[in-house]
């Protein structure tokens, strides 16, 4: 069968495809935490049809009964012809890459090379909350540099945490996310150079989260952390979940600088088995044959930041919002509506509507919320509308 044929270009805005209706069928954590009553913008996943080239290579792999276990550098060579082409970036060598379960996991075994038990993991706050939630489990402990108020690294509070995580000798490491999970700050080259100084100057190694990579507004560009002077000696994970809406079907890569060759040739063999042969296969697909779909996907995501800024602003004035610059996720500050530490139990409570908590972000979460926009405008709509009533109701 060949592939080439059957992975014809999508045009259509792949948000705009699927009703409510048809959304509720499904029965992923989206759309089964939640009575059917509450319209769920929280967890990443996208209200979106797949792909479709990951569906036929998936059919493909059902019909062949191809559900063993996964072999060979397919999804590295599909990942690094990807960010030639996307990002302009040669770096991807797929002698020093690995596939890992997923980013998180694999995050956890990249921190496990270069930090030992009770060792310090610096993160910027607000923050994605596993970066709490598995750092903690294998027995690190986590020190924060908050963001600034512009939402950016904070360069400054990056240096004293680095400062304070080394202070004994101490082996330590920096959890970057990038782009940034909830704010959707994307971090320039610059600001990326900066840190592999401060990391080198203090010791601290970096391991860079970059699973949204493919997902950045018009105009703005995704520098991989590995790219930038003093990246080589960090370690990256990247995937095709969030970008495809493929979180169900485990796989990931592992990436090393060049000087990170060795601690990821010490990655136990063993973590290979995790990951699902027919994840890799959709991955792979995704990022060889699905650019056409993405394509699609980013005006749409677009089109859904404005709508939300532009909806706040007429019904709820006193949210501050910055929309993000990648990611399909909104940081929304609603202390100013005097809704307490924990708004979104407002807006679940009153409006009937589930947005993630900002307290699990860490510091500097409290009193803001996380809002999906990898949905359609109407249900965006929708929820604002929500929001407003639970607002007018208290």
């Amino acid at each position: 069968m060949d592939r080439i044929s059957r992975a014809t270009p999508e045009e259509t805005n792949p948000l705009r495809l699927l009703s409510l209706d048809r959304l509720r069928r499904r029965t992923s954590m989206k759309w089964r935490r939640y009575p059917p009553d509450v319209l769920p913008l929280w967890v990443a996943e996208m209200d979106v049809p797949l792909a479709r080239p990951v569906v036929w290579a998936v059919a493909d792999a059902m019909e062949l009964g191809d559900t063993g276990y996964p072999e060979g550098s397919a999804y590295a060579e599909a990942l690094a012809e990807f960010a030639r082409t996307r990002w302009g970036w040669d770096g991807v060598a797929v002698a020093r890459t690995a596939i890992v379960p997923d980013v998180m996991q694999g995050a956890v075994e990249m921190l496990k090379l270069v930090t030992g038990p009770g060792d310090p993991v610096v993160v910027n706050c607000p923050v994605y909350p596993p970066f709490y939630q598995f750092v903690t489990h294998m027995d690190r402990s986590v020190v924060e540099a908050p963001l600034g108020g512009d939402q950016r690294i904070d360069l400054a509070a990056l240096d004293t945490a680095f400062r304070r995580a080394v202070t004994g000798g101490r082996r330590a490491a920096y959890l970057l996310c990038s782009p940034h999970n909830p704010t959707g700050t994307c971090h320039t080259a610059d600001e990326l150079a900066a840190v592999a100084a401060l990391a080198d100057h203090h010791g601290v190694r970096v391991v860079a989260d970059e699973v949204h990579a493919p997902l950045v507004a018009s105009g703005v560009a995704f520098v991989p952390y590995l790219s930038v002077p003093g990246g080589e000696r960090g370690l990256s994970l990247m995937s095709a979940s969030k970008a495809w809406n493929l979180a169900g079907l485990k796989a990931a890569l592992a990436l090393a600088g060049p000087a990170a060759a060795e601690d990821l040739a010490r990655l136990p063999e063993e973590v290979s088995h995790g990951p699902s042969h027919v994840g890799v296969i959709a991955h792979t697909a995704a990022l060889r044959d699905g650019v056409p779909w993405l394509d699609a996907l980013l005006p749409g995501l677009d089109d859904n930041r404005r709508l939300l800024s532009g909806l706040l602003a007429e019904h709820l004035p006193a949210v501050r919002h910055r929309p993000g610059e990648a990611t399909f996720l909104a940081w929304l500050d609603c202390r100013a509506l005097s809704l307490g530490d924990d708004p979104a139990a407002v807006f679940l409570g009153r409006g009937r509507l589930a947005l993630s908590s900002g307290t699990a972000f860490g510091t500097g979460g409290a009193g803001h919320v996380r809002l999906n926009l990898a949905t359609s405008p109407e249900l965006i709509t929708e929820a604002v509308r929500r929001m407003a009533a639970a607002v007018a109701g208290v």
